[in-house]
C-alpha cells in the first residue's frame, strides 16, 4: 500500500501540539516544534519607509518573509504598507530585536504579540453584575428584544411591554444567555428617537425583567442618560453601535459603572450609513478604528477586560463589504477582546438568497452564524434564539468537541 499523502491544517499551538503527539514523537520536542507549525500572515498599514525596509531586513534575517512596497529600498515615499510572513518561532525572534531598534519599531512589539496570543483558544469571566459569563467556552447566544414600532424585522411586535416581557421570557427558555434591549431603531435609514421616548419604551421592560431572569441584560443605546436608566433599572451591559463616540458621558458612565460594553463599527449614521458606504481597505479600516476605540475605552477608565468588539455587519457597508467581513473575521481576534457578531435577517442575506424578506432569512441567517462561529465569534446577536442557539451549539461541537447530553 502506497503512503497516504494528504494536508494537515493546524489552527494554533494547541493543534499543533496534538498532532504532533498523534504521530508519536518526542513530548520533550512538542515546544519546540509546534511554534514552528504555526505559520502567521500579519499586515501593517502606513509604516514609516525606512521602519519598513529595517523591518523587512530582521524578518528576512530571521527566516521568515516581508512584502513592502517597491518604493521601500529607494525611501522615495514616506510610507508602506507591510505584509509579515513567519511561524510563531520566527515572530518570538523577531519581537527581541524590534524592541531594540530605530524608527519607531518597538511600537510593533504590543500589537504583534497580542496577535500571536489570540491564536491561541482562551476562557475568560465577563461578570455582568450578579451574573458571570464564561467567553470561549461556548458560543453565547444574545436575543435581540427591540421595544419599538419600526424595527426591520420585527415591524412592531414587541412594542407593547407586556408582549416585550414575556418574549424575553421566551427567548431565555429557548437558550439565550444575555437579553439585549433597545428602544431606537438602528436599521438604514431609522430617524433617531429623542431621550424620553426611548427611556420610556426600555426602562419598564428592564425593570420587570430584572428581576426574574436569570441571565444578564444589555442596553442597546447610544444615549448615555438612557443608559445610566436602563442600569439603574438592572442592565449590566452597554451595547453601543456608535462605539462610545455619540455621546461624550457615555466612557465616563460606563467606566464608573464597572460594566462590560460593546464597541461596534459604523460608517456614518442609521439615517446615511446605507448611501454608497466605499472602504479603500475594509478590514483595515474597520480594524483601525476598533483598535482606536478600545485605545480610548481604556483611557476613559474601562477596564480592558469588560471591552468587547463587533465589526458591524450590516452598519454603513454594502453586501459585497459584508460578506467579506464575515470570510475574514478571523482577523478581528487580533485585537485580542471578544468579538460579538450580529447577522441576524440583515439585507445582505436576503439579497444572497434572490431576495428573500427579512421573515423568511431563518436558514440564511443560521449560515451566517456557523460562519461567525468558525472565524472565531464569541456572542452571536439573533432573533431566533432556539434555531441559532441549535446552530451555535452544532457548530461548537465540531469546533470544539461535542458535548453529549448522556
Amino acid at each position: 500500500m502506497d503512503p497516504i499523502v494528504h494536508l494537515l491544517t493546524v489552527r494554533n499551538l494547541q493543534e499543533a501540539k496534538r498532532e504532533l503527539a498523534a504521530v508519536g514523537s518526542d513530548p520533550a520536542s512538542h515546544n519546540i516544534m509546534a511554534p514552528k507549525m504555526s505559520h502567521v500572515l500579519i499586515k501593517i498599514k502606513d509604516l514609516d519607509t525606512k521602519a519598513a525596509n529595517v523591518l523587512k531586513q530582521e524578518m528576512l534575517a530571521k527566516g521568515g518573509e516581508a512584502a513592502v512596497a517597491k518604493w521601500v529600498s529607494t525611501f522615495s515615499q514616506p510610507t508602506s504598507d507591510v505584509i509579515l510572513m513567519g511561524t510563531v518561532k520566527q515572530y518570538g525572534w523577531l519581537l527581541k530585536n524590534l524592541k531594540i531598534q530605530p524608527h519607531g519599531l518597538k511600537k510593533l512589539v504590543e500589537p504583534i504579540e497580542r496577535i500571536l496570543n489570540s491564536l491561541a483558544p482562551r476562557t475568560g469571566r465577563l461578570v455582568c453584575g450578579r451574573h458571570n459569563l464564561t467567553i470561549g467556552e461556548k458560543t453565547l447566544i444574545m436575543g435581540i428584544l427591540n421595544v419599538t414600532p419600526d424595527s426591520f424585522s420585527e415591524q412592531g411586535l414587541f412594542f407593547d411591554a407586556a408582549k416585550a416581557v414575556e418574549h424575553a421570557r421566551r427567548m431565555v427558555k429557548d437558550g439565550a444567555d444575555i437579553i439585549d434591549i433597545g428602544g431606537e431603531s438602528t436599521r438604514p435609514g431609522a430617524e433617531p428617537v429623542d431621550e424620553a421616548e426611548e427611556l420610556r419604551r426600555v426602562v419598564p421592560v428592564i425593570k420587570e425583567l430584572a428581576l426574574e431572569l436569570e441571565v444578564p441584560i444589555s442596553i442597546d443605546t447610544a444615549k448615555a442618560a438612557v443608559a445610566a436608566a436602563a442600569l439603574e433599572a438592572g442592565a449590566v451591559i452597554v451595547n453601543d453601535v456608535t462605539a462610545l463616540t455619540g455621546d461624550g458621558a457615555m466612557a465616563s458612565l460606563c467606566a464608573r459603572a464597572g460594566v462590560p460594553v460593546i464597541l461596534m463599527h459604523m460608517k456614518g449614521e442609521p439615517r446615511t450609513m446605507q448611501e454608497n458606504p466605499v472602504y479603500d481597505d475594509l478590514i483595515s479600516e474597520i480594524t483601525g478604528y476598533l483598535q482606536e476605540q478600545v485605545a480610548g475605552a481604556k483611557n476613559a477608565g474601562i477596564d480592558e477586560g469588560n471591552i468587547l468588539i463587533d465589526p458591524g455587519f450590516g452598519f454603513g457597508k454594502s453586501a459585497a463589504d459584508n460578506l467579506e467581513i464575515l470570510k475574514r473575521l478571523a482577523e478581528f481576534k487580533g485585537l485580542g477582546r471578544p468579538l460579538v457578531l450580529g447577522t441576524s435577517r440583515k439585507s445582505t442575506i436576503g439579497r444572497a438568497l434572490g431576495g428573500l424578506p427579512a421573515e423568511q432569512r431563518l436558514e440564511g441567517t443560521a449560515a451566517t452564524v456557523a460562519a461567525g462561529i468558525l472565524g472565531g465569534a464569541d456572542i452571536v446577536r439573533v432573533h431566533d434564539v432556539k434555531e441559532m442557539a441549535r446552530a451555535a451549539r452544532m457548530t461548537d461541537a465540531v469546533i470544539k468537541g461535542a458535548q453529549w447530553d448522556g
